[in-house]
Order: structure tokens, then sequence, then C-alpha cells
């Protein structure tokens, strides 16, 4: 566990990402991240992205006290815009799904598994290629977020046991590559392209 917070605690746009209290265990936390992040991962190979790696992230700011976040690094290499932002969507999906799989959801839980910075990223990364997501609502020739959610929702269940599998793994082994990610699920990792965004 490092003793500092990781340098990347910034959302896509530089801000710091809000930190949220969620009354668990350490154990039960990572494993909730590792959820988190494994999801992202998952959908991430089942849309035909790279994977790089996928970790969850632990830090003690000091004694008794610890933070848990995670990083899932990827090249979407020309994935249609509305899987990506399912993607998006997922950890924050299957970080639900997995407090009520495991017994430990409560409002106040699901509330603080809120994701506003895949959120973000999704609505910003749309933008730039010319598609209109909402926040709150569907805007004109876009999605809602709501819509969006409902995508990943559907992936997200039919890709459980994938995610569940990868989950476990992360949280012994703290980081996977995007290669241990295909083989623990029998998805295709893509070759990792040269110039792509």
């Amino acid at each position: 566990m490092r003793t500092m917070a990781p340098e990347f605690l910034a959302d896509h746009t530089g801000e710091p990402r809000p930190l949220v209290e969620m009354p668990l265990t350490y154990e039960q936390a990572r494993l909730g991240m590792a959820f988190h992040e494994g999801a992202h991962a998952v959908l991430s190979l089942a849309y035909g992205m790279h994977i790089v790696t996928s970790e969850v992230i632990t830090w003690e700011p000091e004694p008794g006290k610890w933070g848990v976040t995670g990083n899932t690094a990827h090249q979407a290499q020309d994935t249609p815009p509305w899987r990506y932002a399912a993607q998006c969507a997922a950890g924050e999906i299957a970080h639900v799904r997995y407090l009520m799989a495991y017994g430990l959801w409560t409002p106040e839980r699901a509330a603080a598994c809120a994701a506003d910075h895949d959120r973000e990223l999704a609505i910003g990364v749309l933008a730039e290629n010319g598609y209109r997501l909402g926040r709150d609502h569907i805007p004109q020739g876009g999605k809602s977020w709501g819509m969006v959610q409902g995508m990943a929702r559907r992936k997200v269940d039919h890709l459980w046991w994938e995610i569940r599998a990868v989950a476990h793994v992360m949280d012994e082994r703290t980081v996977l590559t995007g290669d241990e990610i295909a083989a623990l699920t029998g998805l295709v990792n893509p070759p990792l392209q040269a110039g792509a965004a």
C-alpha cells in the first residue's frame, strides 16, 4: 500500500476527483474497486478496445486511514461512441451490483459508487467527436447518461461472470495486463495500434 495518494486523483480535465466516504472494511472496498475497474476492462475488450493495464490502487494517508481508487488504461481504436460511453458507465454499474451480490448494498453505499469523473470523461470524449451526451436529459440527436447506463447494465449483466473473475484476480494481484484479462475471460485484447487514440 502506498503512503501517498496517487498523482492521478484528478479527472480528465485536471480537476481533483471528489473523495467519498464509503462505510466498508478495507477488504470490501478494495474488492468493490476491483469490480469497478474490472467492468471497465471487460467491456472495453468486448467492444474491441486494447487494454494496457487495469488496477486497484490503495494508499494510507495516515495511520489507520486508507483510500482506494483504480485505473484502467486503454486505447479506443475506432470504438463506436455509444459503446465507449457504455464502457465508461460500466464501472459504477458493476460496483453497485457487487454491493448487491455480496449483501453489502445500502442506499448510502450505492450513492458512494457514483463515478461522475467517468460520466464527464464520456461526455467530453463524445463531444470531441461530434456526439451529444446529456447528463440528465436527451439532447437533440444524442442520448442521455441514463440511456448509456442502461446499455452498460445490459452488457454488465451479460458479462458478469467475466467481470467477477477479473475482479477477484485483480484484488489478489493489484494490477492485470490486458493480455492477462483476455486470458481470464476468453475475450480478445486487440493489438495496440501506433498513433491511434
